[in-house]
C-alpha cells in the first residue's frame, strides 16, 4: 500500500518523490549553472505537486549529464555555488532533498558524490560512490563508507549510487547500520533495465528495507536514459513504478514503522539477522562464525578469483591506465555547514 502515492499520508508515513529528470547535456560552467537552476525549479515543483511530500530524490548525474567529462570547470565543491543553491531550495520549499554532484578532488580523479539535505538546508548525509561503474566511469573510488542519517518523520536513510546497488553487500551494509529506506540514484540506460529491477527488489527483501530508486530519463542526443523510478517494499514487491516520461515525479508513502516491526517480529526470512545466527533452532543463538571464504580473504587482503579477468582498467573506454594506488579509507570529512535552522 502506498497511500495513493502519499495523498493519504499516515502519521507514521514518509512520502518520497522520485524525479525522472530529463537527461541534461552539460559542457560549460554556464551549462552547469543553468542545470542547477533547473533542478532547484523541480524542487519547487515537487513541493507544489504534493504538499505531503517529505523527500524529493534526484538521479545521479542530475547536474552533469552522462558525458564523463572531468573538466575542473564543471566540477562542484561542498561549499560551492551549486550545493549552496540546492540547500537554499530545500530551505525555501521546506522539503528534504537528495542530490548528485561530481565533486572536485585535489588528490586525484573527482568523486561521484551524493547529498541528503534537510528541510532547513542542512546537509544530513554526504556519500562518495564506492563502486564507480567500471570501465566506463573515471571517478575516484569512494573512501568514506556507507553513511546512514536520521530522515524525516523519524526514518533512517541511506544513499547508494547506481552501480553500488548491484553489490548485495552495499544494501546489506546500509541496513546493518540501521537504514530503513535505501535510496538508489542512477543514470542507467536501457540495457540495464532487467538488472535494475531485480536488484532493487532483492536489496529490499534481503534486508527488510524499503528501496526507492530512480534513473535519469530521456535523451541528450547521444545517450538514452530510462527513468523507471521504483519503490519496493521490504517483502520485495514493487509498490509503485514509473515509466519513461522525463521530469515526471512518482511518489509513494513508505512506513518505516512497519520495517521495524518486521525486523523485530519476523522469524521466517529475517535474513539480515539469520546471516549471523545460522540454524538457531538447532544450536543456541545459532552459529556465529564467518563461513564465507570471500569475506575472510577480502578482510585479509588476499581476495582472488579462481578465473582470469580480461578488463581491469579503463583503456577500453578511452581512459589512460592509472598509475596511482588507492590510498585507503579516510575519516568522514566534516561538511562545511555554518547555517542555522530558521
Amino acid at each position: 500500500m502506498s497511500g495513493l502515492g502519499g495523498l493519504n499520508k499516515s502519521k507514521q508515513g514518509v512520502v518520497v518523490g522520485l524525479v525522472q529528470l530529463q537527461l541534461p547535456s552539460v559542457k560549460t560552467k554556464a551549462d552547469l549553472t543553468a542545470q542547477t537552476a533547473r533542478v532547484c525549479e523541480l524542487v519547487g515543483k515537487a513541493r507544489r505537486n504534493q504538499g505531503t511530500m517529505d523527500l524529493v530524490v534526484f538521479p545521479e548525474y542530475a547536474l552533469h549529464g552522462l558525458s564523463m567529462d572531468t573538466s575542473p570547470e564543471i566540477m562542484c565543491a561542498l561549499d560551492g555555488p551549486e550545493v549552496t543553491a540546492l540547500r537554499d531550495a530545500c530551505r525555501e520549499y521546506r522539503i528534504w532533498g537528495c542530490f548528485s554532484i561530481m565533486e572536485a578532488n585535489p588528490h586525484g580523479n573527482p568523486y561521484n558524490s551524493g547529498l541528503i539535505v534537510d528541510d532547513t538546508g542542512h546537509i544530513r548525509l554526504y556519500y562518495r560512490k564506492l563502486h564507480p561503474w567500471v570501465p566506463v566511469e573515471p571517478w575516484e573510488p569512494g573512501n568514506v563508507g556507507v553513511p546512514v542519517c536520521d530522515g524525516p518523520n523519524g526514518s533512517k536513510l541511506a544513499l547508494i549510487i547506481c552501480h553500488d546497488g548491484m553489490f548485495p553487500e552495499m544494501a546489506r551494509e546500509a541496513a546493518y547500520k540501521g537504514a530503513e529506506i535505501i535510496l538508489r540514484t542512477a543514470g542507467y540506460t536501457a540495457p540495464i533495465r532487467h538488472a535494475w529491477k531485480v536488484t532493487n527488489q532483492a536489496n529490499a527483501f534481503c534486508n527488510l528495507a524499503y528501496t526507492a530508486s530512480v534513473c535519469l530519463c530521456g535523451s541528450d542526443g547521444t545517450f538514452d536514459s530510462m527513468g523507471e523510478g521504483m519503490f519496493c517494499s521490504f517483502d520485495g514487491t514493487v509498490m509503485v513504478e514509473g515509466g519513461g516520461r522525463p521530469d515526471e515525479i512518482i511518489t509513494c508513502e513508505l512506513r518505516p514503522d512497519l520495517v521495524r516491526e518486521a525486523r523485530q517480529g519476523w522469524g521466517v526470512e529475517n535474513n539480515i539477522y539469520q546471516l549471523y545466527h545460522r540454524g538457531y533452532v538447532a544450536v543456541k543463538g545459532g552459529a556465529q562464525d564467518c563461513p564465507y571464504t570471500f569475506m575472510k580473504d577480502m578482510a585479509a587482503g588476499r581476495y582472488r578469483l579462481p578465473w582470469s579477468v580480461d578488463v581491469t582498467d579503463g583503456t577500453s573506454c578511452g581512459f589512460d591506465a592509472p598509475t596511482r594506488a588507492y590510498a585507503g579509507p579516510q575519516a568522514h570529512p566534516l561538511v562545511p555547514d555554518s547555517r542555522k535552522a530558521d
